[in-house]
């Protein structure tokens, strides 16, 4: 596995949770042992010498977590002593409808404790260098469940030892470990997830943009000739994406339960879908946020992911699926050097909107933008199966543009032979833009063009 990562240019590695739990199907989301390695999986020692390994080839390791409910089985934690010592007494507030689940009593110092404990044994024993925190909302919400449930006296439907809890989590954890990066999985409407706990936030470093994720796959799936009514679907997310420090996951949660592989989602024949999975990769990849992959989706898996069996590795017997994957190891590589993609990810500066209102041709344009002046990226992204012609880009300021990556390259996959040509840039304003290039953007495509020689006074 680590050279393939390694190979391929990720820079993380995030399993799935790998503590004990008795039911496989559960894929390790109903934990009974939170202090042992599940045994399906090794050892200790092994998951040890496998997380050093990763680090010496330069890959961070993070794991999920799930403090929030456990599994209901009577050899685990579940009436520990007989009676309910790790979750409510209430039966209602217990008993987690959803998940076939028992939640967490996060009102008890002792079950704080152990979780906290829990969380520092992996962190310093295995040297994992972050956690994902499970089902954060089901931790904050009494209504988070379905079925039934107990509201606070006042009728108040917030959690609120939820809150202290994982404030107190992220408190402990930063004490002792500040390099190790805590992401919550967290979708609903609530603020303030990620940022200091002193500033009145939870603590977290991350959370997952599950909007950003559901809007996304929503307009990628749709036919073509109905996205132009649907355009704010791929933009409504720029709205709002300075509110918390995201992550953007294509997850195991969206290629599993009939959902379709990420390639299989996307919209049209066989050509359109490899054509606009690059598309989707190019517009996570620049879009603002750390990003998520799910193992298959690399390659473009056309079976969605079952949880018994392997990947279905036979894909790469076929060109347009090694294309696939010779695409992704590109854009990954592309993406660490181009420090316009991540220096001020979380930052008002680090883009700067071109055109989101181009719903008629579906072309969504942006510059994304590093420390230095002089460093930055013009993205075009084309949702459209029309290409563009003589395409009109505003840009900051005069000089010569270049292409420096295209989706539609033959070894990606696509029928370009080479990308454009660089473009002079004219000084006949576009939009809120003092200058104009122009090029042609594939369809269903996406280019990222990079300034070669300009000036940088603006007008």
């Amino acid at each position: 596995m680590i050279p393939y990562v390694k190979e391929l240019g990720f820079t993380h590695i995030e399993f799935m949770p790998l503590m004990e739990h008795p039911l496989a199907e559960s894929w390790g989301y109903q934990l009974t042992g939170y202090f042992a390695l599940c045994s399906a999986y090794g050892t200790l020692d092994e998951f040890q010498q496998f997380v050093e390994t990763c680090h010496l080839n330069g890959i961070g390791v993070l794991v999920d977590w799930v403090p929030g409910h456990f599994c209901i089985n009577d050899d685990g934690l579940a009436k520990y002593d007989g009676s309910p010592q790790f979750e409510y007494q209430d039966p209602v507030k217990a008993k987690n409808i959803r998940w076939g689940s028992l939640n967490f009593d996060l009102s008890k110092p002792q079950v704080q404790s152990f979780l906290i404990s829990s969380a520092l044994y992996w962190i310093e024993i295995a040297h994992i260098d972050g956690i994902r925190v499970d089902a954060v909302s089901n931790m904050l919400y009494l209504d988070y469940d379905e079925g039934p449930f107990s509201l606070n006296a006042d009728g108040s439907n917030r959690n609120w030892p939820g809150f202290y809890f994982l404030e107190k989590l992220n408190a402990v954890i930063k004490q002792a470990h500040s390099n190790v990066i805590m992401i919550a999985e967290e979708s609903s409407s609530e603020t303030k997830i990620t940022g200091t706990i002193e500033s009145g936030a939870l603590g977290f470093d991350y959370k997952w943009d599950l909007g950003w994720m559901n809007d996304t796959l929503c307009f990628y799936e749709m036919d073509e000739a109905f996205r132009k009514y649907h355009f704010r679907l791929i933009t409504f997310s720029f709205m709002y994406m300075r509110k918390e420090n995201y992550i953007l996951p294509l997850s195991h949660d969206e290629v599993v339960h009939g959902k379709r592989s990420l390639l299989h989602k996307m919209w049209g024949d066989r050509y359109k879908q490899f054509a606009q999975l690059r598309n989707i990769y190019v517009y996570m990849m620049t879009h603002p946020g750390k990003k998520l992959l799910f193992m298959g989706s690399e390659w473009g898996q056309f079976l969605e992911w079952k949880s018994t069996e392997s990947l279905e590795w036979i894909d790469l017997d076929d060109q347009m699926n090694r294309s696939m994957q010779a695409f992704t190891k590109a854009l990954n590589l592309f993406y660490q050097k181009e420090k316009a993609l991540w220096e001020l990810e979380h930052t008002p500066e680090t883009i700067e909107i071109i055109d989101a209102d181009n719903n008629e041709e579906t072309v969504l344009s942006f510059i994304r933008k590093g420390k230095n002046q002089s460093d930055f990226l013009i993205v075009v992204l084309n949702f459209s199966p029309i290409e563009r012609q003589n395409f009109s880009i505003g840009v900051p300021f005069s000089g010569i543009y270049e292409e420096v990556f295209n989706t539609e390259i033959k070894e990606y996959g696509g029928t370009w032979t080479a990308l454009n040509q660089a473009c002079q840039a004219s000084s006949e304003p576009f939009k809120h833009f003092p200058y104009l290039i122009q090029t042609i953007v594939p369809a269903l495509g996406a280019i990222i063009l990079k300034p070669k020689e300009f000036d940088l006074k603006r007008k």
